[in-house]
């Protein structure tokens, strides 16, 4: 078996809007569970999502899930999550999807490196970055 490392974001009370905007971005298979169905947490929270999971044809896996009211939850995160390859018009594509309604930190263009990178921060507050490889500078 393949060891994974998987995104795994939380959320409150964004986590199914949230991993449907990932879904329209990445497409692949979605699915979800809620604390209701699990009979966990109480009538308040039981339409919140204990559990998503988002797995993708080119073999991205992102998760998330709403954070239970009785625990703190700190909108951002320390990090990012980066996504790299060689197919342009893919990347691109999830590129212009993730800054809809988000901010550019830094504009997906040729770097020194001889890729093309940038940077943004999506409508949730979720960091990410973007790399397709390019030629490298002489």
């Amino acid at each position: 078996m393949t060891t994974r490392l998987n995104p795994y974001l939380s959320f409150r009370d964004k986590a199914q809007e949230a991993m449907d905007f990932y879904h329209s971005v990445f497409g692949g298979e979605l699915t979800r569970s809620t604390f209701g169905e699990y009979q966990m947490g109480d009538d308040t929270e039981k339409d919140k999502i204990m559990h998503s999971q988002l797995l993708t044809e080119s073999g991205l896996c992102l998760m998330g899930a709403d954070t239970p009211n009785e625990m703190e939850h700190t909108p951002g995160m320390n990090g990012s999550i980066s996504i790299s390859g060689g197919d342009e018009a893919e990347l691109r594509g999830y590129w212009d999807k993730l800054r809809d309604g988000g901010v550019v930190s830094l504009p997906l263009e040729k770097a020194p490196w001889g890729d093309s990178f940038g940077m943004c921060i999506d409508k949730y507050g979720v960091n990410w970055l973007v790399n397709i490889n390019g030629t490298p500078a002489a």
